[in-house]
């Protein structure tokens, strides 16, 4: 691996809050809530209303760190950059940080299909020093750690009913990420094995949790194929138009994938049309019973990974070739 150091002359834009986007004509929880993406355990999906985080940036004399390039392959205009940020690991545990990477990547690129097109990512790791080991509210409630990008539980304490909930500073975590040559998607690795993560325009994963790597598939399936979410939680029934994502409709013969009912799919389903998405139990139907975007461990669907292919194709030259 060979380092180097750069530094970031001063913020040029503002991270999104943590909600998750959310559908065109749903209620809004609140100008003093904001919506964050949860995943169980088990796989499950879902969102919560947390109170909104007030992020205080970073002096831009304190966003320093090295950058690593643990898989480079070409310009960063010319690939997905996906960029690794840590929190709560001091400078003696960047080697700890370095195998949480490695071990992430690995997970995300073992699923179709990164599987076959990972030679077109960047992956870099920005070693984010803490002055303490750990975040907050690890192993219970009220624990507090001095760390860079205030990682915590709990989503540092604003929903005390949702413990996995694992929220960062995202303003922070896009001051370092943005040290980087190339950022397409920021994950915040946290120094703890206890299980919890939360998506949004940062995703967080438990860096020494095993299971905590599958959040990162589902969060580029947001980000580079442009991917709806496929559950149903929080509302009873969409009445509005047509959604703009390939793979849910408002059509519930699914004639918007016509060309693929009734094929096999990579999660284990036929292309059909169900019930449920994009946040709705009813009015919205999804291509295949149970994908990625609707339960972590799962397989992209066969629109969401004809998506990501297509995303892949967009924006890497040799993959244009002969299209």
């Amino acid at each position: 691996m060979r380092a180097h150091r750069l530094t970031l002359p001063l913020l040029a834009v503002a991270f999104a809050v943590i909600a998750a986007p959310l559908p065109g004509g749903a209620a809004e929880p609140g100008p003093e809530l904001e919506w964050v993406e949860v995943f169980s355990p088990d796989g499950t999906i879902t969102q919560t209303a947390v109170p909104r985080a007030f992020e205080v940036a970073a002096a831009p004399d304190e966003v320093d760190a090295d950058v690593v390039a643990v898989q480079q392959t070409g310009a960063p205009d010319q690939r997905f950059d996906l960029v690794f940020v840590g929190d709560g690991y001091t400078a003696a545990e960047i080697g700890i940080f370095h195998s949480h990477v490695v071990s992430k990547w690995a997970e995300l690129s073992a699923v179709e299909p990164f599987a076959s097109y990972k030679q077109y990512f960047n992956v870099w790791q920005v070693n984010v020093v803490s002055p303490q080991s750990g975040v907050d509210h690890d192993p219970t409630l009220g624990v507090a750690r001095d760390t860079a990008l205030d990682m915590g539980f709990w989503c540092q304490g604003r929903d005390t009913q949702t413990e996995r909930l694992l929220c960062v500073n995202q303003t922070k975590a896009g001051q370092f990420a943005a040290l980087a040559p190339g950022s397409d998607q920021v994950i915040a690795l946290g120094n703890t094995a206890k299980y919890g993560g939360a998506g949004g325009g940062v995703a967080t994963a438990a860096g020494a949790n095993d299971q905590a790597g599958q959040i990162a598939v589902h969060e580029l399936g947001h980000s580079i194929g442009g991917l709806a979410d496929e559950y149903d939680y929080p509302y009873d029934r969409h009445t509005g138009g047509e959604p703009t994502e390939v793979n849910v409709t408002a059509d519930p013969t699914g004639s918007k994938w016509a060309g693929y009912l009734g094929r096999s799919s990579p999660d284990g389903g036929v292309v059909g049309a169900f019930e449920g998405a994009r946040y709705y139990r009813f009015g919205l139907y999804r291509p295949t019973e149970n994908s990625i975007m609707r339960t972590l461990g799962r397989e992209f669907n066969l629109i969401g990974r004809d998506a990501m292919v297509e995303a892949f194709r967009a924006r890497v030259p040799e993959l244009q070739v002969g299209r």
